[in-house]
């Protein structure tokens, strides 16, 4: 945006654009896991991903060591099907979810002051992409 001359409040909105896109588009990444039914097998997720670290705020922290305890199945080995399970019964995916789309509305507030273009365009349905679950 500065190479192309832009002012500052464009470069500024430019900016919160990224910003919150990107932000968005790790929410989707970690949420994955959460939401696709590719096949019944646990598909690999992060102990610090968005969906988990928010679970275990709602259930609070004795709950959670106690979801983890039944998990494990031999020494440091957890059941993440089971742990997976737990995390998608409890609030914290829906809480990604709604997090994932607020970044998203903020990414394409901050395209608002653009004119309307297909890079524009280009920029709101990548948006689009990231912000839609099925």
């Amino acid at each position: 945006m500065e190479l192309a001359n832009h002012d500052a409040g464009m470069q500024n909105m430019a900016f919160k654009y990224g910003k919150h896109m990107s932000l968005s588009h790790k929410l989707n990444v970690d949420i994955q896991p959460f939401v696709n039914d590719r096949s019944k097998d646990s598909v690999a997720f992060s102990l610090n991903s968005a969906p988990v670290v928010l679970h275990q705020k709602f259930i609070g922290r004795e709950a959670w060591i106690r979801q983890i305890e039944e998990a494990q199945v031999k020494g440091n080995l957890l059941d993440y099907a089971k742990l997976q399970d737990a995390i998608k019964a409890g609030k914290g995916v829906t809480s990604a979810i709604d997090l994932c789309r607020f970044h998203g509305n903020r990414a394409l507030e901050a395209l608002a002051c653009f004119p309307p273009s297909e890079a524009r365009s280009a920029l709101e349905n990548i948006v689009y992409a990231v912000t839609r679950f099925s």
